[in-house]
């Protein structure tokens, strides 16, 4: 058997993982008992058996499912002391799996109604990430995401928020939900404040769709990273693009399969992408819903995508570099990945 390393000591940065699926179940859980939730049978039952939840979002009927079991999650998040454990503990997992920078994804308007509006719920969140960056030592950021299931009006006034705390821990502004409703196009204004407040553009795309949704991020939103993205990898002009303009895709292959883009991990057009020139950033999107987490990702690469370990750190120095982490920052990660690459393998 050929000898490799750890990949949870590989360091590396993690782009793509979403607030309320961040969770630890067993977290979940202790909410729901706390709070006296009655959370889905299809959540509890999978959870309390320390599996995820069967999910397949490829038709509307199955990402209203999927978006029913998030939100069952979502309302046990109800006061101040639950967003920094569960900001903590998504720090320590991240650690544990060799990150040492995370920019955490939360639409700020899903959890203000619990606490006290939508600049305090924010301001809560940023607390809370301060908090576990100082506990932990993982460099750690917030990318406010508008949900383009609502209008975009909202977006807006979620990007001027945004702008307005990008001194104190805001690095970017992203679109998430179902990208099979809103057009990015719609989306236009919002984007344009974020990137003009000097945050990063980093809406999701072609993940339930095909390149098309790829390259209205490109043109509409003017995209510096794409949440997924692996449907480019259909359209060989479009994997060009990205690879000329450098833009990352945030890839999750664990999310891909349990959400039924690719029936296989092996059919998660890693390769392809890889290949093309086009950089990645591994994520584990909503790892209480799809049961993996950041280093798992890694594997898939190794084990289903025969991705060596040179490759593994190639792909971990690409996370870094599309990150917003600070320079420094992302050159002592950087070297750390060198290191980790001389280690002998085991």
């Amino acid at each position: 058997m050929e000898r490799v390393r750890d990949v949870s000591e590989l360091p590396k940065a993690h782009l793509h993982l979403h607030f309320t699926g961040s969770m630890r179940p067993t977290t979940l859980l202790e909410l729901a008992d706390k709070y006296g939730v009655h959370l889905p049978e299809a959540l509890t039952d999978a959870l309390t058996r320390g599996e995820s939840p069967k999910l397949r979002a490829t038709d509307e009927r199955g990402w209203f499912r999927f978006q029913r079991l998030y939100d069952a999650a979502r309302s046990c998040l109800r006061q101040p002391e639950d967003i920094q454990r569960l900001v903590k503990e998504a720090a320590e997992e991240d650690v544990r799996d060799g990150s040492g920078w995370l920019e955490i994804q939360v639409d700020p308007t899903s959890y203000a109604p619990r606490l006290g509006g939508l600049i305090p719920a924010l301001e809560i969140i940023l607390d809370a990430v301060g908090t576990a960056a100082r506990d932990t030592g993982l460099g750690m950021r917030v990318l406010v995401a508008a949900n383009r299931m609502k209008h975009p009006l909202e977006a807006r006034t979620l990007a001027r928020l945004a702008v307005r705390y990008a001194d104190q821990g805001v690095v970017g502004f992203g679109l998430s939900n179902d990208e099979r409703r809103g057009m990015a196009r719609d989306f236009d204004r919002a984007f344009h404040i974020a990137r003009e407040g000097g945050l990063l553009s980093a809406p999701h795309g072609g993940e339930l769709t095909g390149p098309a949704s790829v390259r209205d991020c490109l043109d509409d939103l003017d995209a510096h990273r794409i949440g997924h993205g692996v449907r480019a990898a259909e359209d060989p002009r479009l994997l060009k693009r990205l690879a000329d303009r450098g833009v990352t895709c945030e890839v999750c292959p664990a999310s891909n399969v349990a959400l039924g883009v690719y029936e296989k991990p092996e059919d998660v057009p890693l390769r392809t992408l890889f290949e093309a020139g086009v950089p990645m950033a591994l994520g584990a999107d909503d790892p209480l819903l799809f049961g993996s987490r950041l280093a798992a990702q890694y594997e898939i690469a190794r084990q289903y995508h025969g991705f060596s370990d040179a490759e593994l750190a190639e792909l971990a120095r690409q996370s870094v570099r599309a990150s917003a982490a600070p320079g420094e920052t992302k050159k002592k990660l950087l070297a750390d990945v060198d290191d980790w690459l001389v280690r002998p393998a085991v």
